[in-house]
């Protein structure tokens, strides 16, 4: 069975609330799912001070662990347009993998967070693309294969590039149903690509 893994780094949980629904779709096209989160690199009293809850119980992705799965779906939110300092920080660790294009030929996608709705969405994942592409990873966009994308009558995270959720700047808003319904097409659309690029 085609195995994807779906890695998040995520600092007040909207990232992992978006990540179920990925896992439901990726279910739904029928590939085993492996769940893992970045390591955080802040200390406790910093997340302390940043009112950041507990993380959740998940294995500590590491970069040897990459070679086990097909395809990877990564979720994490953006800082000022750009990947976290977590999410660089572990793939700067995947330079053995590199040497050896361990990864080559793995799809990889993408969903995300931001606090307003330009903030930085779209060229997050534009900002990441260079590491797949030395890699020689394929990247698997999204589309616009959710009819919720084209809806304009209220604010609704995600585009072409993958599913996403607006939290607000004081992280108050969490992901709607629309947005839950994007995410989880996009895990099931991602699957049935991933697996026939298995086949």
């Amino acid at each position: 069975m085609v195995k994807i893994f779906v890695i998040t780094y995520s600092t007040y949980g909207h990232i992992n609330k978006v990540a179920e629904s990925v896992v439901e779709g990726l279910e739904a096209a029928g590939v085993e799912v492996g769940r893992y989160q970045i390591a955080e690199t802040l200390s406790d009293e910093i997340l302390t001070k940043m009112h950041a809850p507990p993380k959740p119980d998940l294995p500590i992705i590491q970069a040897k662990d990459l070679v086990e799965a097909d395809g990877f779906m990564f979720g994490f939110p953006t800082r000022y347009g750009t990947t976290p300092a977590q999410v660089k920080t572990f793939f700067d660790a995947t330079g053995q993998l590199w040497m050896k294009q361990a990864l080559a030929g793995k799809p990889a996608g993408f969903f995300f967070s931001t606090a307003s709705q330009h903030g930085g969405q779209e060229v997050t994942v534009f900002s990441t693309l260079p590491i797949l592409a030395h890699h020689g990873m394929i990247y698997v966009p999204f589309g616009y294969a959710n009819a919720h994308l084209f809806d304009n009558s209220e604010v609704i995270g995600g585009s072409a590039w993958g599913a996403g959720t607006i939290a607000n700047g004081d992280g108050s808003r969490q992901p709607s149903e629309k947005e839950l319904a994007i995410a989880r097409d996009q895990g099931e659309n991602f699957g049935k690509v991933a697996a026939k690029l298995a086949a």
